[in-house]
Parts: structure tokens; sequence; C-alpha cells
């Protein structure tokens, strides 16, 4: 489900330099970032069905997404203007790789709870979300071959049967959770919302939209500025993208157990702000600082940038161990399933503004701007962005903030800076 998703840059390259379709070939750079906008907006709908009253049809939603994914991509290889092929390249397989996700990722969290206290849940998240970068690495070497050889509709072709062929004998694999199949289960209490009273849920889903605003661009726009701005081949630009996915594999494992590492205690916050933060300034300096003909930091750009924040989505592991905390100090009940899917539909409302915004700010400036940096291209905006977006995604640590000698409000430390500011004057004179 993951292969086209994080592979989409060649796609969009190659609508770029070969389109043939009616409209503007503009509009293909929302492909990507829409596809993956509705696969995490679909999430928390489909948790709060499949978490409890639709329990046992799980594995059916599963092979009915499959189809419907199966199905987008043949469709798309029919498509004879834009807005066709941002229907089913985007919105229908985004509709179809949810269901898919959301009922088997719901077992993945039930079967490594974290109160059975054996496997850590967010290393679970963290190694099964790295898989979506290994498949991101081989990916575009696969769809380049295919795109060359047999052009965009037949290579649709080629992966719908792949994708029908690796998701259905994996689904029948995936078990559902033995408490969700009991009898007693249809007669659990229902879904508890009380964590929505919390700050701590708003904060972090603040901090996600953020964060997804900026992630999915490199992933969409990296292979066409390395073929327009600095002139490289189209194998090199394959080349970039699969250096942004590699490092995930890593980061997915170690975000997740910096998240429940019990030796290395780090809060959640601290966690994803140094995700953030190491993507953010990896977009400022490496991608935005690089020659316009030179690829030495634009590598380095897709391997740090890749490592940082591909492993954000592996905090949230940690996210929900600290909410759960926090509903134990309250005696509450709290549903980790339902507010994973809510913290997926924060993912997809920053793919899906940040595709959006990314067309506006590549107008914004023109190609013939003056400076030899990645600032001066009409990718400059674009950078900024990304940039920016990906450092507010830690902004979470900024609520949690603690001294050693206490916790001091502003107010507070303005006054002792002001009394020793005096102090200090009063002895000058």
């Amino acid at each position: 489900m993951w292969g086209f998703a994080m592979s989409y840059g060649v796609f969009q390259e190659y609508y770029h330099d070969n389109w043939t379709l009616q409209g503007s070939r503009n509009v293909t750079g929302v492909i990507g970032t829409t596809s993956n906008g509705v696969i995490y907006l679909s999430i928390p709908f489909l948790f709060a069905l499949f978490t409890k009253r639709w329990a046992r049809r799980r594995q059916s939603a599963a092979l009915c997404g499959t189809a419907l994914t199966c199905a987008s991509f043949i469709i798309s290889s029919f498509s004879r203007s834009a807005w066709q092929l941002v229907l089913a390249h985007g919105v229908l397989a985004g509709i179809g790789c949810a269901l898919m996700y959301s009922p088997t990722t719901l077992s993945l969290g039930e079967w490594f709870d974290s109160s059975h206290g054996t496997v850590n849940r967010a290393v679970a998240y963290g190694v099964t979300l790295s898989c979506k970068n290994i498949v991101g690495s081989a990916g575009p070497f696969l769809f380049r071959g295919l795109l060359d050889r047999y052009g965009f509709r037949t290579t649709l072709r080629i992966w719908a049967a792949v994708v029908a062929g690796t998701s259905m004998s994996a689904i029948l694999l995936i078990p559902t959770h033995p408490s969700k199949l009991s009898p007693s289960s249809q007669r659990t209490r229902k879904i508890s919302w009380r964590f929505l009273n919390h700050r701590t849920f708003y904060i972090y889903t603040f901090a996600i939209i953020l964060q997804s605003c900026g992630y999915g661009i490199p992933q969409t726009y990296l292979g066409q500025y390395a073929h327009e701005v600095t002139l490289l081949s189209q194998r090199w630009a394959t080349i970039l993208l699969a250096l942004f996915n590699i490092p995930g594999i890593l980061s997915s494992f170690f975000f997740g157990y910096l998240s429940d590492n019990k030796h290395l205690s780090l809060s959640a916050s601290t966690v994803t702000a140094i995700s953030a933060g190491g993507s953010g300034l990896s977009a400022f300096i490496f991608w935005g600082l690089s020659l316009k003909n030179s690829i030495t930091l634009i590598i380095l750009f897709s391997i740090t940038f890749g490592f940082f924040s591909s492993g954000y989505s592996s905090t949230w592991g940690g996210v929900l161990n600290e909410m759960e905390q926090e509903a134990g100090q309250w005696n509450e009940a709290i549903d980790t399933g339902l507010i994973y899917g809510l913290l997926n539909g924060a993912r997809g409302i920053g793919y899906i503004s940040g595709g959006l915004a990314s067309i506006q700010l590549l107008q914004a400036r023109s190609m013939s701007s003056a400076g030899a940096f990645a600032y001066g291209t009409s990718y400059g905006p674009l950078i900024v962005f990304t940039g920016l977006s990906s450092v507010l995604g830690g902004w979470g640590l900024l609520w949690n903030w603690e001294w050693k000698a206490g916790v001091y409000s502003l107010r507070d430390g303005l006054v002792l800076l002001y009394i020793q500011l005096k102090r200090t004057a009063g002895k000058c004179v």
C-alpha cells in the first residue's frame, strides 16, 4: 500500500516531462500528497468503526480495500485528463489503502499493548513503519524502469497486479486479537472520549499537522528539482528519492526505541522535537544552501531529512504511552487505537494542506530569480515552507519545558531578570 505513495516523485517527474493529458500538468503535484492525505484522513473514521463494532470484519474490509486500490490503478491507466488522474490516483487509491491499513494496524496495536509488558508498542510500530521505507527505497527504481520501458499506463496496470498478489496474501496472515473475537467483546463499554478534555491531545495533533505539511513536499518535488535546477539525469533523480527513503528503515525503529527506552527516559515531546528539529535544519541548511550546479548538499539533504522526518510517526507510540499515563492519573478509560487513528487523521490534514500550498509556492518566484543557492530558484519558497513546518512539528516541547530548580512562568522569569539587571546596574554605579 505504501509503494506508490512513497515513490510518487518518479511519477511526478515523468508526468512533468511526458505530459500528454488534457489540463495543466502542475495539477499532478497534488496527487502524491492527496493520496497520502486521503489515507490519513480516512483512518480516524475507520479506526472508530473497526475498534469495536466491526472488529470481526477487519479482514474482509482489508480485502475490499485491496480490490478498490487495484481498481483505482487500472482506472488511472485509462485517464485522459488531469482531473481523472487526481481522482483515481489520489482519492480512490487513498481510500483503498486506508481500508487495508486501518484494520491491520488496529490488530498490531492490540497484540503489542504496552499493558502486557512484553514487547514495547512504540518499537512494534517503528519496525512496521520501516517497511514503507523499504518499499520506498526499491520502488523508485522499479517504477523508473517500468515507466521508461512501458509508459505510465502499462506501469499502473502492472502495479495493480503486484498490489493484488502481495496484499491479499499478507492480509490473510494477519490475525485479529482474540479479545475482539470473543462474544464478550460485543458487550464492552462504549468508547471513552474524555481524552478530548486534555490539552496534551491537541498539542500533539497540531504538531503533527504542521510537520506533515512539509514532509510530503521533498518526496514529490526533489526529483523534479534535481532534474530542472541541477540538470541531473533521471537516474540521479531516482537515486535521490531512494536515498530519501533508505534512512527511514533505521530511523523508524530508532525513534520508536527512543520513545520506549526505559534506561534513557525521554518524554514524547523531546523525541518528537529531535525528529522535527533535525529535519527542519536539514531543509534550511542542506537544501536551501545547495548550489544550483552541485549535488553534494542535495545528497546530504536526502539522507538527513529522510532519516529525521521518516522517524516522526514512530514517536506516536510514545505519545500514546504518555496519554495512557495521563488517563491513569485521572482514572479514565482510554482507547489508544482510536487516538492513534485521530493522530493519523491530523497527518492527513497536513499532507493535503501542504500539497495545495506547494502549487502556490512554486508560482511565487520565477526560475530567473537571482542567487546561486537553491533559495534563489523557484523552489525557494517551497524550501522555506518545508523547513518551517518541519521545525514547528516539535513545538510540543515548549509546553513541557522544565527547569532543574522548578517550573517558572514567563512572567516570573522576566521579573527575576529585571531585579538582577537592576542590582548589577547599581553596583556599576
